[in-house]
């Protein structure tokens, strides 16, 4: 009886899921009607959804190392800073035409770093977004699973890796911006970056590829990979035990998390009009995690809602109370861990069960 009553609710909740994600992709497109029209929607929500999908897409991210792997990352703000630096040096060139960015006139710079080299194309902004996050990941992946770092000590290395790129990034040497990172953004493909049409063109892309990046994790979590995680998470030395190379499914899960996060930061730049070292920030990282975990890790669509849910509240904290504002999210951690251990979807799962 129970089994086919969750067979009977599976329905049912792709189909609220596909809805909610129609609503994400359709909402932005109402910044085009007229202003005295009922449904305009204003460019300061557009803006605000698309961060907030930016910011989930992130989360989701982190949900695959941590609620599939048991890998608890508190760094995942650098790879999502990495993609936004990437294609946030695409959008500069675009902006200084035939002359260096601003900010190296500035510095007396004559010519541009090497590995500026090409930034001009949008083709190859779009790989420096995912091969940077990615090649990173791999890097310190591999010799940190390989070291076997586990638990708290990992978790303290990648919060450690995240502070010390913050900090090479606050210099002006580095050739990004220094503490102002990149910002005064026009055009993206020669079309106004500030437009209706591109701000709705952005929103709604992000919400395409957060719903595309759901449906591939959430395909892929349910294959034997997926599973494989799943025993890495709960017994790693019974799986290796068993004949796994376990270091290669982490390495390739931890690669693509990165690279999602690379993709969401460089979502995000365009929308907000800025990037800075500020977002390599380890508080940063840390309310990724508390987004998960409030949302409920290892369900993909539980760190979506705790995203939306807490950035949301943040929006409106932070302007009517912005003193409260930390105090209200370390509450909001304590009451999730103590009460709430599997987040806002473990409250569902609940009301499902009291109805059978």
């Amino acid at each position: 009886m129970k089994i086919q009553a969750l067979l009977s609710d599976r329905p049912i909740s792709a189909m609220l899921i596909a809805l909610c994600f129609a609503v994400l992709l359709l909402l932005p497109w109402l910044h085009l009607l007229a202003p005295t029209s009922g449904f305009y929607l204003s460019a300061y929500w557009v803006t605000l959804l698309g961060k907030i999908m930016c910011l989930a897409l992130v989360a989701l991210a982190l949900d695959l190392v941590w609620g599939y792997a048991g890998i608890l990352s508190l760094g995942h703000g650098l790879y999502f800073a990495l993609g936004g630096y990437a294609f946030g040096m695409y959008l500069m060139r675009q902006s200084s035409g035939d002359q260096l960015p601003d900010f190296m006139r500035f510095l007396s710079w004559t010519e541009l770093p090497w590995y500026w080299v090409g930034t001009n194309h949008f083709l190859w902004a779009l790989v420096l977004v995912v091969a940077i996050p990615g090649l990173v990941a791999l890097i310190f992946g591999f010799f940190a699973f390989r070291s076997k770092i586990k638990g708290v000590y990992f978790s303290i290395i990648t919060q450690a890796m995240t502070f010390a790129a913050a900090l090479l990034f606050f210099r002006n040497e580095t050739g990004f911006g220094g503490n102002n990172g990149f910002t005064g953004f026009k055009t993206i493909l020669g079309f106004d970056i500030t437009s209706a049409p591109m701000r709705a063109t952005l929103c709604s892309l992000t919400a395409l590829v957060l719903l595309l990046c759901f449906i591939g994790l959430r395909s892929l979590m349910n294959r034997p990979y997926g599973r494989v995680l799943g025993a890495i998470r709960d017994s790693e030395n019974r799986l290796q035990y068993l004949g796994y190379r376990t270091l290669w499914y982490k390495l390739s899960a931890w690669i693509l998390s990165a690279v999602i996060a690379g993709v969401a930061g460089a979502l995000y730049v365009p929308q907000v009009g800025i990037i800075n070292p500020s977002e390599m920030s380890p508080v940063n990282s840390i309310e990724i995690a508390v987004w998960v975990a409030s949302g409920g890790r290892g369900t993909l669509i539980g760190p979506i809602l705790g995203a939306g849910m807490i950035n949301g509240m943040k929006t409106y904290f932070t302007v009517a109370y912005p003193e409260a504002w930390l105090l209200i999210l370390g509450a909001l951690f304590i009451v999730v861990t103590i009460f709430l251990p599997k987040g806002i979807i473990g409250v569902f799962e609940r009301f499902k069960k009291g109805d059978r």
